[in-house]
């Protein structure tokens, strides 16, 4: 069954991007003199406002990753919490830099985890867990295609302005539907939250009076503003996030010692055998992932992606996980072969 919402999706009345989706994609080609170079994007998604910010990454080594990161916290502020998955998934990577990714992740949480941050990974294989920041990365690369000329290199410059543009068309975009109480309304957007409104050019109402007064005056306009905009977060959006719109049964639970095959969809007739060794419930008490052990060691894997086998054990022997020995009947009703 769909698990319920994290914290972070709900968290109202809180600072933009205090609960962080991280995620790369590229490489963007650019020009450099006469020749071409591959920049990367890094884009943080505020997971309760819907809001994005982006950054040009010049590599992917782990310099470059955590200047990135210190440019974002400076400009909005060190969040609670960094979402991000184990960097198995990002574009145009090949096999040697997805081991790259796999180190400088630990260093980037490590950096990066503190009395203020706090670095979460999900599990591999689960990019369904990840869909917040998934879906803004389409969301930024639509805005970008459309935009961009077919067939034309930008310099980096240019690659920095255009982001830029991508980001402000992407927090521009209405939340909830147009309300129709009055014709001077709008859809809430994430722009309201960091700028005021949905572009940024509705300025408050000034009057000239003392100054003690119009300061108190304007915090306190300033403070029911965003109220109101919480509010209707809370009445207009909220609702929409509650709503489950697939796995609505229930299925037996994954336990100790289960014999499970490990799914993988890039591999044919590839599938590895394992078997369970502990489970991790979520806040919903479902479990959601496991330590499976196989014969190439420990795996950390989500019950999405794991099949349990019904094998009926015979004798009183207990099954040995992972020690590569098979028992009497095992194979036959797995369909094992040989």
């Amino acid at each position: 069954m769909m698990g319920p919402l994290p914290e972070a999706r709900l968290a109202s009345f809180v600072r933009p991007f205090s609960y962080v989706g991280l995620d790369l994609f590229g490489p963007i080609l650019v020009k450099r003199g006469r020749s071409s170079v591959k920049r990367w994007v890094a884009l943080f998604t505020c997971l309760t406002i819907r809001a994005v910010h982006v950054e040009v990454v010049h590599s992917l080594t782990t310099e470059s990753c955590i200047m990135s990161i210190r440019r974002f916290v400076v400009r909005r502020g060190a969040p609670l919490e960094i979402h991000s998955d184990n960097g198995t998934n990002f574009r145009g990577a090949d096999n040697i830099l997805q081991q790259q990714i796999g180190q400088f992740q630990e260093d980037l949480a490590a950096t990066f985890t503190n009395t203020h941050t706090k670095w979460i990974f999900i599990p591999p294989g689960t990019p369904h867990m990840g869909g917040s920041w998934e879906r803004m990365v389409r969301s930024v690369k639509t805005a970008m295609e459309k935009s961009l000329c077919v067939g034309r290199k930008l310099d980096d410059e240019a690659l920095n302005t255009f982001v830029v543009e991508a980001e402000g068309v992407v927090n521009s975009r209405p939340l909830t539907y147009l309300p129709l109480d009055s014709e001077e309304a709008e859809s809430l957007t994430p722009n309201h939250f960091l700028l005021g409104s949905s572009n940024g050019v509705k300025q408050p109402s000034k009057q000239f009076v003392d100054e003690a007064v119009a300061l108190k005056n304007t915090w306190n306009q300033i403070e029911s503003q965003l109220d109101m905009f919480w509010r209707r977060w809370v009445r207009e959006y909220l609702p929409t996030l509650a709503r489950r719109t697939k796995w609505f049964n229930e299925v037996q639970e994954i336990g100790v010692g289960n014999l499970v095959v490990i799914v993988n969809e890039s591999k044919r007739n590839g599938w590895v055998r394992g078997r369970v060794l502990e489970v991790f419930p979520g806040t919903d008490g479902r479990v959601r992932h496991a330590i499976v052990q196989t014969n190439k060691g420990l795996s950390r894997q989500s019950v999405s992606k794991l099949a349990v086998l019904n094998v009926e054990q015979t004798g009183d022997s207990e099954p040995d996980a992972g020690n590569g020995q098979r028992h009497e009947g095992e194979d036959v009703k797995n369909g094992n072969t040989g």
